[in-house]
């Protein structure tokens, strides 16, 4: 079976980081008028001593697909970020828990559906895929209201671990309608073909949440306000 997915999976890596490559390129010009104040990330291979929100940024090795034939194990990587933004707590908490639209402008996400809604808190099932690989995954997502999101993913073929935290604070009191954004993941595949393939993208595909989120609010929070300013002006 590895035998008849790898060149499947080969293709996929030379497809998607091309891709990944021009869309890069064509990314900068064309993201909505998003209020974007500061931000710093980190990506590594989980360590004993890594802090959930690190202060400072490091830089950690990464493969890239020159090397991708070396041997490779499985690990588990985690992701921080943090970042101040234009967009109130309640805004950037209603974007992130609406787990339904996901589907609509999270990246590589094919579909998002609440199968269960309790006190709160839900159950998600969501597709995630980049051809010929397509998964799904079920996550328990638990909130607190205007301040934290957090899911967990406990079924699934495709990871043996996936914790999501989305942390909202208000911003700096010179900054009204602001709030500090702190993103954090970690993630670590069942299978060393999948391993293989995050090692080329993955960790690109998770930087690029926090500002598909942030464009998701910039659109609509943006329109909203601008349609309130032209009917207190009408």
């Amino acid at each position: 079976m590895a035998n008849r997915t790898s060149p499947l999976l080969l293709k996929a890596l030379l497809e998607l980081t091309e891709a990944h490559s021009s869309k890069a390129l064509r990314g900068t010009s064309k993201r909505p008028n998003i209020r974007y104040l500061s931000s710093c990330g980190v990506l590594a291979a989980r360590r004993p001593s890594l802090p959930l929100f690190p202060d400072t940024p490091t830089i950690t090795p990464t493969r890239s697909f020159i090397n991708l034939a070396a041997p490779i194990n499985t690990r588990r990587m985690e992701y921080a970020e943090c970042r101040t933004i234009g967009y109130t707590p309640e805004q950037m908490y209603n974007v992130v828990a609406n787990v339904d639209q996901y589907q609509q402008f999270v990246p590589w996400c094919k579909k998002s559906r609440v199968m269960k809604s309790q006190n709160g808190d839900i159950r998600a099932e969501l597709e995630i895929g980049f051809p010929p690989i397509v998964e799904r995954y079920t996550s328990e997502v638990t909130m607190v209201p205007n301040h934290q999101v957090r899911a967990v993913c406990n079924d699934g073929s495709l990871f043996s671990h996936l914790e999501t935290i989305w942390r909202f604070t208000p911003g700096a009191k010179d900054l009204p309608d602001s709030c500090k954004v702190d993103f954090f993941v970690s993630f670590e595949f069942k299978s060393l073909l999948h391993s293989q393939l995050a090692s080329v993208f993955f960790d690109e595909v998770v930087k690029q949440m926090v500002n598909a989120f942030e464009s998701r609010a910039a659109l609509l929070y943006n329109s909203q306000q601008g349609a309130s300013v032209r009917r207190r002006s009408a």
